[in-house]
C-alpha cells in the first residue's frame, strides 16, 4: 500500500473535509483493484467507536470488498495480529472501583485532618483525584516528578496538595498487579513499541483521527509512522499555515491552545516539518479560500502581527464567505429559534445539517422549537442518566435514608410515574390527590403516622388503610440509619426502591427496571454492586452523593425515532461525520471554548514543569474542532449578544476572524463579513415574525352581576372589608366557590403569625387571671417561647417571632394591667351572628377578645400582628371592630346578650406598638348598622356587579383572583363591563 521510505509516514485531511469518507477514498485509491485482499490485510486504527462505525457506514455503500480490520488506538492490542506476541498484562481496574478506592482513602484524610478541605467536597475532591492520576499514568509521569517541583511560592498550599497524593503513592507501585486502564493502555503501547522494533508487522498499519492530544496515543502514534508499512492520517491539519505560523507553535505555554499545537509538537517528535506532510487523498477542501482565512485568524495570540504581513496576501475572502452566514442573536431564544428555523427548511429540503455546540441549553432550547413542526433531531448527547425517570426515582429514594421526610418529599415520590406500578395506579393516584388536599388543609409539614391512619378509616374505601400502611412502612423513619458498608447501603436502598415502585398491591413486576431507561439504570446499578466492596463505610448522606455521582457519569439516547439529517452534535461527534450545513452555535466565550475547569493540586506552571497536560489543552482541542467544522460546505456561525440579562463576549476564534476581515477592507473582507450578518439578520427577523403574537383584545374590567339568588347570604365581619375593596373576590369565592389551593408546604406567614401571636396572649390572659402573679414579662416571654416551639417548625423565623413579643412584652403587660383596671377579660374567639331579614342575609364574627366592666359594659379588642387601620380607614373601609360593636349591641353573641359597648380598640403587636380606637364617638353603632344595611341592600339589587379591585389601598397590592379577573390586561383607571349570569 505504501512505498518503502525511511521517512516516518504522516498524511493530512484538510478542514471541512468530510474524514471518514475521505478516509476511505484514499485506502480505495492505494489499493490494487487487481489484488482485493490487500485491503483486507490492511488495520486502521481509529480513535473512537464513533468513528469506527462511520467508517463501515461508508464501506457498506459499495462496491462490495473486503473490508479491512478496523480497531481503536485505545485498545490496540484487541486488532492487531502482533498483540499475540506481547506479554500477559492483568485486566485494568473499572474506572469505578478506582473511584471508590479513592474516596475511602479521601474520606479516611478528611476524617484524620479536617482542616484539609470541607467534608462536603469529598467527592469533587475524588474526582479531580482520580483525574490527576488518570493523567500522569498516561503521561508517564512519577509521583517524584512532582515532588520536586520548585514550589517556594506555593509552599503552604503544596504541603495540602501533598497530604492527597502521598494516600494515591501505592497506585503507582503497585501497577503490575492492578493497573488502571490508563496503565494497562500505556504498557501495551510500550510492549507493542518494544515487539514491534525486533518483528515489524508487514501488513498496512494505519492510525487515522487521532490528533494525539494525550501521551499513551502519542507514543503509539510514533511507534506506528516508523513501521514499514506504518501510517498516520491526521483529520483537520493545516496546509495553509506558513513555516514561521509553524516555528511559532514550539512553547506549550504560549501555543497549547493553538489548534495545530499537537500536530507541532507530533512532528517534532517524528522529527518531520509541517511540510512534509502530505494530503491523504487528491480532494481539496470544501472551501479553500476559507481555510486560508481561518489559519491566519487563528495564529497564536503573540504573533497576531503576522496578519500585517500575510493578511493582505489573503484573496478570495468574497468566496471564503459565500456560504457563511453570521448570526448575532440579542438572545439565545432568538438564536435557538433562528437555527430551528434553518434546521426546519433543511429537513424539508432533505440536505443533511449538524448543529454543533458544546452549550447544552441552546441544544435544549433548539429541540424544543423543532417540536412544534413534529421534528425529534438526533441528539448524540442525549440525556443524563440521572436525570431520567428511573435517575430521578432513585435519587428521591436515597435521600429517604439521609433527610426527614417532609410532606412535599413524600408527595414528590407518591406522584412519580414509577411509583406503584405494579398495580391499582389508578386508585393509588386518586388517594394521593385526596391526600395531597388533606396535607394542604392541615398544613402539615412532616407526615404524621397516626394522622394518616386516622384519614385512612374516615375515608372508607377498601384500599385506603393498606396504602397508607405501605407509605408508613416505606416512607416514614427512614432516616435513622448510621454509617454502613457501601454494599447494605445499596441493598437497602435497591429494596426499599423496588417497594415503592412495586406498590400496595402488586399484581405484576414494577416498571423500574422497564423499558430503556430502567435497563440503563439497571446495568449502572449492577456495576456498582459489583464494585461495592471497594466503597468502604459510609454515611447515609455520603452514600446518596456518591450514588447521585455515579449515575451522572451515564447518558441515555433519544429513545424516540429522530429525523435522519437533522443531527445535534458536540465537539467530540462532529470530528467523525461530515454534513452538508454546519451550524456552530453558542461562539460566547465560557461556552466555545468552554473554561478549563480549576485545578486543585497544580498551577499552569507546575504542570507544565512536571510533564502534564496544561488546561489550554481543552481549548486546543476546541480550537481544532471550530477550525475543521468551519470548513464545511455550508457554515452558520451563531451566538446570542446578551445572556441573563448580561452582555456575553464573542468566541476568541470568531472575534477573531471578524477583527483580521474588518482589516481587510480592500480585499473585500468587510463587504464579506456585512454580507453574512446580512443573511443572519433576514434569518432573524423570520425567527422575530414566527413569534410575533396574534392581536387579541385585551380582557375587560370584570363586574359580573351574578342572579340575586345566586348571591352570597352569609359574610363574616372580616370579609366587608373585601366586599368593598375587591367585591369581585368575594363573587369568586361564594359564588363561584373557589378557593386559592391552600400551599403544600406550611410556610412562616403572617397567617399563622397572628395565629400563633394570638395563641400566646390568650394563654398569658389565661394564666393571669388564674394567679395574678404571672403579670410579668418575663411570663409571657417563657410562653413565648414555648408555643414557638410546639408550632413553629422553622428556627429562624421561630427566633424572629419570639424576638418581636419579646420587644413588645413589657408595652403590653403595662398595658394589659390598664385593661385590667377597666374590665375583666371575659370571652375569648367568641362567635356571633346577625341576621338582616328583608335580605335573608346573616352575618358572622368571631372577636378576639370581649371584656366586660363592672356596669356590664362590652370593651371589645383585636389583636394585630401588624399596623392597626387608622380611624378614618375603619369609617370607610374596615369596618371589622365598628360592625362586632354594632353587633354586641344587638344581642349578636349568645352568652354575651345585649349589651353596650364602652370601646372598640385594636391592640397593634408590631415594630411600633400602639392601641388604635374604633371611632364609636364619630361613628356610633346605629350609623354602622345603618350604612352596612344599605351596602347589603346594594348587593342584593341585580344591577349591581361585583367589580375587580375596586378600591384597594394601593393600586400594586396583591388580590387573590388577579389572575382569575385577568388583571394586567386592564388597569385600575379601566372602567368596568358589567356583565349580566344567569
Amino acid at each position: 500500500m505504501f512505498k518503502p521510505s525511511d521517512r516516518p509516514r504522516v498524511y493530512g485531511v484538510p478542514s471541512g473535509a468530510d474524514f471518514p469518507k475521505t478516509l476511505v477514498q484514499g485506502l480505495m485509491t492505494r489499493t490494487d483493484p487487481a489484488q482485493p485482499e490487500a485491503l483486507a490485510s490492511a488495520h486502521v486504527l481509529v480513535n473512537s467507536t464513533r468513528m469506527a462505525r462511520r467508517v463501515r457506514q461508508v464501506f457498506d455503500a459499495g462496491p462490495a470488498l473486503l473490508l479491512p480490520r478496523l480497531g481503536l488506538v485505545t485498545d490496540p492490542a484487541r486488532t492487531l495480529d502482533s498483540a499475540r506476541a506481547l506479554p500477559d498484562l492483568p485486566d485494568a481496574v473499572s474506572p469505578l472501583r478506582r473511584r471508590l478506592e479513592l474516596t475511602q482513602l479521601v474520606s479516611q484524610l478528611l476524617d484524620s485532618q479536617p482542616d484539609l478541605a470541607p467534608r462536603a467536597s469529598l467527592y469533587d475532591l475524588s474526582d479531580s483525584l482520580a483525574a490527576l492520576l488518570d493523567e500522569m499514568h498516561g503521561e508517564g509521569v512519577e509521583p517524584d516528578a512532582l515532588r520536586q517541583l520548585d514550589v517556594s511560592d506555593e509552599s503552604g498550599h503544596w504541603q495540602r496538595a501533598l497530604s492527597f497524593l502521598d494516600i494515591v503513592q501505592h497506585y503507582f507501585s503497585d501497577t503490575l498487579e492492578a493497573p488502571d486502564k490508563g496503565t494497562r493502555a500505556r504498557m501495551m503501547v510500550n510492549a507493542l513499541a518494544d515487539h514491534w522494533t525486533v518483528a515489524p508487522p508487514e501488513h498496512p498499519l494505519i492510525i487515522a483521527g487521532s490528533t494525539g492530544s494525550r501521551g499513551t496515543t502519542m507514543l503509539l502514534m510514533k511507534a506506528v509512522a516508523k513501521l514499514p508499512q506504518g501510517a498516520i492520517v491526521l483529520p483537520g491539519f493545516d496546509f495553509d499555515m506558513s513555516p514561521q505560523g509553524w516555528a511559532d507553535l514550539k512553547d506549550a505555554l504560549t501555543s497549547e491552545d493553538h489548534p495545530q499545537y499537537r500536530y507541532a509538537k507530533l512532528l517534532d517528535e517524528l522529527d518531520l516539518t509541517p511540510q512534509e506532510v502530505e494530503p491523504w487523498h487528491g480532494h481539496h477542501a470544501p472551501s479553500v479560500a476559507r481555510n486560508k482565512l481561518v489559519s491566519l485568524a487563528l495564529r497564536p495570540a503573540p504573533v497576531t502581527d503576522q496578519w500585517l504581513e500575510e493578511g493582505p496576501k489573503l484573496e478570495h475572502l468574497a468566496d471564503a464567505f459565500a456560504n457563511v452566514t453570521l448570526v448575532e442573536a440579542q438572545s439565545q431564544r432568538d438564536e435557538a429559534l433562528a437555527i430551528a428555523l434553518r434546521l426546519r427548511q433543511a429537513a424539508e429540503e432533505g440536505t443533511t445539517a449538524a448543529l454543533i455546540t458544546p452549550d447544552r441549553m441552546l441544544t435544549r432550547q433548539v429541540s424544543a422549537a423543532l417540536s412544534r413542526w413534529n421534528i425529534t433531531p438526533d441528539d448524540s448527547a442525549g440525556i443524563p442518566l440521572q436525570l431520567t425517570a428511573p435517575g430521578r426515582f432513585l435519587r428521591h429514594v436515597s435521600a429517604l435514608f439521609h433527610r426527614k421526610l417532609t410532606s412535599e418529599a413524600l408527595l414528590v415520590l407518591l406522584m412519580h410515574p414509577l411509583c406503584h406500578t405494579g398495580g391499582a395506579r389508578g386508585q393509588h393516584l386518586l388517594l394521593t390527590r385526596e391526600l395531597e388536599l388533606m396535607i394542604r388543609r392541615r398544613g402539615m409539614p412532616f407526615p404524621d403516622a397516626e394522622v394518616l391512619r386516622t384519614w385512612a378509616i374516615a375515608r372508607d374505601e377498601e384500599m385506603a388503610e393498606p396504602w397508607v400502611n405501605w407509605i408508613i412502612e416505606c416512607f416514614l423513619n427512614r432516616d435513622e440509619g448510621g454509617k454502613q458498608m457501601l454494599a447494605q447501603h445499596l441493598d437497602a436502598h435497591l429494596t426499599l426502591a423496588e417497594q415503592i415502585a412495586a406498590g400496595c398491591a402488586p399484581e405484576r413486576d414494577s416498571e423500574l427496571w422497564q423499558e430503556q431507561p430502567g435497563r440503563a439504570a439497571r446495568a449502572t446499578v449492577d456495576r456498582l454492586l459489583e464494585d461495592a466492596d471497594a466503597g468502604g463505610e459510609l454515611s447515609p448522606l455520603d452514600y446518596a452523593d456518591l450514588f447521585g455521582a455515579v449515575l451522572s457519569q451515564g447518558e441515555l439516547r433519544n429513545p424516540d425515532e429522530p429525523h435522519p439529517n437533522i443531527l445535534i452534535w458536540g465537539t467530540l461527534e462532529a470530528r467523525v461525520q461530515g454534513a452538508d450545513l454546519v451550524i456552530l452555535g453558542g461562539l460566547n466565550e465560557a461556552a466555545w471554548p468552554e473554561v478549563p475547569s480549576p485545578d486543585p493540586w497544580l498551577n499552569r506552571k507546575m504542570r507544565h514543569d512536571a510533564g502534564l497536560l496544561l488546561p489550554e489543552r481543552r481549548i486546543g482541542l476546541s480550537a481544532h474542532d471550530f477550525q475543521q467544522a468551519i470548513g464545511a460546505p455550508e457554515v452558520w456561525l451563531t451566538r446570542s449578544v446578551r445572556s441573563d440579562d448580561a452582555e456575553t463576549v464573542p468566541s476568541r476564534w470568531l472575534n477573531r476572524m471578524v477583527n483580521l476581515m474588518t482589516g481587510l477592507p480592500k480585499q473585500g473582507g468587510v463587504d464579506a463579513l456585512d454580507d453574512a450578518r446580512s443573511r443572519g439578520q433576514d434569518w432573524l427577523a423570520m425567527a422575530r415574525k414566527l413569534e410575533e403574537p396574534g392581536k387579541t383584545a385585551p380582557a375587560p374590567r370584570p363586574s359580573p352581576r351574578p342572579p340575586v339568588a345566586a348571591r352570597p347570604r352569609k359574610l363574616s365581619v372580616t370579609e366587608i372589608q373585601r366586599l368593598i375593596r375587591d367585591p369581585y373576590a368575594i363573587y369568586a369565592k361564594h359564588v363561584l366557590r373557589l378557593r386559592p389551593l391552600d400551599p403544600l408546604m406550611r410556610a412562616p406567614d403572617a397567617l399563622l403569625r397572628g395565629i400563633v401571636t394570638h395563641t400566646v396572649l390568650e394563654q398569658f390572659i389565661d394564666d393571669t387571671q388564674a394567679d395574678p402573679a404571672h403579670m410579668t414579662a418575663d411570663h409571657l416571654r417563657s410562653l413565648t417561647g414555648a408555643i414557638l416551639a410546639e408550632n413553629v417548625p422553622w428556627p429562624d423565623t421561630r427566633t424572629l417571632w419570639e424576638a418581636r413579643i419579646h420587644r413588645i412584652a413589657d408595652w403590653f403587660v403595662a398595658t394589659e394591667v390598664e385593661r385590667r383596671k377597666r374590665a375583666t377579660p371575659t370571652y375569648f374567639e367568641e362567635k356571633g351572628e346577625l341576621r338582616l331579614k328583608d335580605q335573608d342575609f346573616t352575618l358572622t364574627a368571631r372577636a378576639d377578645r370581649i371584656d366586660i366592666d363592672d356596669m356590664g359594659r362590652a370593651h371589645i379588642y383585636d389583636y394585630k400582628t401588624g399596623t392597626p387601620p387608622t380611624a378614618k380607614a375603619q369609617i370607610a373601609f374596615n369596618k371589622q371592630l365598628l360592625l362586632e360593636a354594632a353587633m354586641v349591641s344587638q344581642g349578636a353573641f349568645e352568652k354575651l346578650g345585649f349589651a353596650d359597648v364602652s370601646r372598640a380598640l385594636f391592640i397593634g403587636l408590631g415594630a411600633k406598638p400602639a392601641e388604635v380606637y374604633a371611632p364609636l364617638d364619630d361613628e356610633p353603632v346605629e350609623r354602622v348598622w345603618e350604612k352596612f344595611e344599605k351596602l347589603i341592600t346594594r348587593y342584593f339589587d341585580p344591577t349591581q356587579g361585583y367589580t375587580a379591585r375596586r378600591a384597594l389601598f394601593k393600586d400594586d397590592d396583591f388580590a387573590e383572583y388577579d389572575q382569575l379577573s385577568r388583571f394586567g390586561e386592564w388597569d385600575v383607571t379601566s372602567t368596568s363591563e358589567a356583565e349580566d349570569l344567569s
